[in-house]
This record gives C-alpha cells, structure tokens and sequence, in this order.
C-alpha cells in the first residue's frame, strides 16, 4: 500500500510540475527580431515598451541599404521587417523570388501638389509649368497624383514606373517637366506647381497636411501600393505575437509619436490587411 501511495504521489507531482512549467512556458519573454531602415524618433520606443509590457521584447536591426532587410528576413536572421511600401515588396519579392508577406499596415508619407503662386489645384491656368520628380518610381507616383487631382488622365496601362508619355489627357495643355526630386522644392517660384515627395518637402520645411495644395489620400485606390507595411515570412502570417505588434503600432500613443516625429509629413494606416489583397496580388 506504501509503494502505491508513494507511486500515485509521484504522478501527480510530475503533473503538477508539468503544468508549473507548460505556464511558465508560456508566461515567457518572446524575442521579435525587426528591420528597420532607420529607428529615429519615439515611435519605435514607445513601441518597444508597450511590447515588453505583453511579454513581447523587440530588437531593432537597422539596414542602410533597401535591398538587405527583405533578403534578411526570407534568411530567418529577422522575424519581420517595417521599412517599405506595398508596391515595393511586390517587385522585390518576385525579383528575388522570395516568400515574404505584408501582416499589417503603419504608415503613408504622402506625396503632394505645392505652390507659391495658386492656393488651390483648380488655380493653375491652362498651359501652366508642374514639375514632378524624375526617378522611375516617384516619376509615376507623381503622375497618378495629377491624375488624382483632377489635372490628367493616364491611359489604363499605366504602369508603377510610368512617365508622361503614359498621360491619355491633358485639358489644360500642362507642360509636366521631370527634374531631379531635390530640386522640385526649389523651382516653386519659376513654376505653377511642384509635385513633391513627402521626406523632400520636409527637408524643405513644408507640413505636408498644411502647405499641399493637394495631398494623396491613402483610402484611395491608386495610393494603396504605396501604403507601408510590417512583413513577415509568409509561414509567420498568422503569429499571434506578430499579429500584436501591428496591434501596438496603431495604439494613439504611438500615432501620436509618428504624427511628431515626421511634423505630421506620415499619416498612419490602419487598414486590415484583408481589405488590402487585391493590392498585394
């Protein structure tokens, strides 16, 4: 009878250190490694406190280079990365043949329509000067954004890398004149308007939500591919851990953060990314 008693205690002090340690387990730290292509400002701070809070402890790497945190992350050296937009990955991945997903939106840095001489985009006078920035990417994002303020229209076939032979009407017989971005701020003065990308207005110390006569409007279709994303490896969409760090990002006190940070140049995103899968196909 001693041996069985003692035998019946056994099992239910295994089973009881088992759950001791089944809760421990899951009551543990969980290490998320991101990429990040710069972590200046409090965002990321405020971030990284929330996450600790729920048991989420976050590591920044930060990459100079574009083309290494998605590389990085298909490797496994990151679990996620929070640098691109939708357009971007797109190309990427399928450049490179990788199996990368968006879990979740953060932000947009709107491109913009500036001028010193009108006040709004139905001012500008037929025949009127507009410059855009010349690189393939914001060259076409430009264009879409004259398209989006009723100046143009481009042809279906447009592309993500467009240039003005790809506009179908100009009513105004606008004279559309690719420069190099950096300047596009600094011909305001020889020309109606400027179509400005979001971090060269700040430089030139424009707040996009006041100084644009014009701004995208990131629940519009055409400025969907350029919304911000957190990736992950498509094996990790559903990670839960994950899954609550976007839930982190769209906290107010870390909208509040980013709308400081970039002198509310980037609207934050909160768009399922469900309702987003067309755009990411």
């Amino acid at each position: 009878m001693k041996k069985v008693l003692l035998t019946i205690f056994a099992v239910l002090l295994v089973a009881v250190l088992g759950a001791c340690s089944k809760e421990s387990s899951a009551g543990e730290t969980k290490h998320v490694k991101i990429g990040v292509t710069g972590s200046d400002g409090q965002m990321w701070d405020i971030i990284k406190e929330k996450a600790e809070k729920q048991g989420i402890e976050i590591e920044l790497v930060e990459f100079s280079d574009y083309t290494l945190p998605n590389q990085a992350l298909a490797n496994g050296d990151i679990d996620l990365n929070a640098f691109q937009h939708i357009a971007f990955l797109n190309q990427f991945k399928e450049e490179h043949k990788l199996d990368l997903t968006p879990i979740g939106t953060t932000q947009i840095a709107p491109m913009g329509i500036y001028s010193e001489k009108v006040k709004s985009v139905e001012e500008i006078k037929d025949g009127a000067e507009i410059a855009i920035p010349n690189d393939p990417t914001n060259q076409a994002r430009a264009l879409k954004v004259l398209e989006l303020a009723g100046l143009i229209e481009l042809k279906e076939d447009f592309s993500l890398f467009g240039d003005p032979s790809g506009i179908e009407k100009n009513p105004k017989n606008l004279k559309i004149t690719p420069i190099n971005a950096q300047q596009t701020p600094r011909v305001l003065k020889d020309v109606a308007a400027s179509v400005i990308n979001n971090g060269v207005a700040g430089q030139a110390g424009f707040v996009p939500t006041e100084d644009a006569i014009f701004l995208e409007d990131p629940k519009q279709e055409d400025v969907k591919p350029y919304i911000n994303i957190i990736a992950a490896r498509t094996e990790d969409k559903d990670n839960k851990t994950f899954k609550k760090i976007v839930e982190i990002y769209h906290e107010k006190e870390v909208v509040e953060a980013i709308k400081k940070d970039t002198n509310g140049g980037s609207l934050v995103v909160d768009i399922p990314i469900e309702e987003l899968e067309d755009v990411i196909k």
